[in-house]
């Protein structure tokens, strides 16, 4: 499978209509019996939730941080539709954080900010909505936070792991390689990498910015975190089919 060379200086591959896509996510929850939190301040911000008795599992999911990268809301209604989750397991769903940078098609939101630099300083309405909802949800036994990378040669996730828990990288890279290519680059992003892996190192305050997964951790809202990147140079259908199996294997390897 090969690139379709499309990106050049930025993100220019298929595009979707955001608010038509939330409508059918709200449905597929709606026929999920998922309970669906608006964001304190923030009402056309939502949360999904699926609470089960006595969960083995506290899971949470984000998408749509960077409105372009379509990809992530896509897997997010393949996920809902096709409703295969752990049974024991309790899920936090946030399928769209960035609805203004979608209808823009843009990787900030409609002031110009990232998002997914802004959880140390909150200075978008929309963290500071998203961090307030966090603040009233129990600790997370496991957090994915699905992106795309649209300079990447293949698939790709960071590994945030500060309790050396039993990593569930490798199951996830064996399972997106069924239907999309790995990065093999020795170095992506600028840090090491090994088989698509990233396992950087956590230190929040020598961060100037912190992106969602590094809040999570340093919050001490979860001790393991996976960010998930596809590559937005692949056909969209590649990239939410690679997000999908992803998470699928994340949670099957709990």
């Amino acid at each position: 499978m090969q690139k379709l060379g499309r990106n050049v200086g930025g993100y220019r591959g298929e595009t979707i209509e955001i608010q038509t896509v939330l409508g059918q996510i709200k449905q597929a929850a709606a026929d999920q019996n998922w309970t669906r939190d608006a964001f304190p301040g923030l009402p056309e911000l939502f949360a999904l939730r699926r609470p089960v008795a006595s969960p083995r599992n506290r899971v949470y999911l984000s998408t749509g941080m960077h409105g372009d990268e379509p990809a992530g809301p896509l897997a997010a209604l393949d996920l809902l539709r096709g409703n295969l989750w752990p049974g024991d397991a309790a899920l936090w769903f946030c399928p769209c954080l960035n609805p203004a940078g979608f209808a823009l098609n843009r990787r900030e939101n409609g002031e110009g900010i990232d998002l997914n630099r802004d959880y140390r300083h909150l200075q978008s309405a929309e963290v500071r909505a998203h961090v307030e909802w966090l603040g009233l949800q129990p600790e997370f036994d496991l957090c994915l936070c699905l992106h795309e990378d649209w300079e990447s040669h293949g698939f790709y996730l960071y590994e945030l792991n500060p309790g050396h828990r039993s990593s569930l990288a490798e199951s996830v890279i064996e399972a997106v390689r069924e239907v999309c290519p790995v990065d093999p680059s020795p170095v992506i992003e600028d840090r090491p990498a090994q088989n698509g892996i990233i396992r950087p190192a956590i230190i929040p305050l020598e961060r100037p910015q912190w992106p969602e997964a590094l809040f999570l951790i340093a919050h001490s809202r979860t001790r393991l975190s996976y960010t998930f990147e596809a590559p937005s140079d692949f056909p969209l259908s590649v990239r939410v089919s690679a997000l999908t199996a992803a998470v699928r294997a994340a949670l099957g390897s709990l």
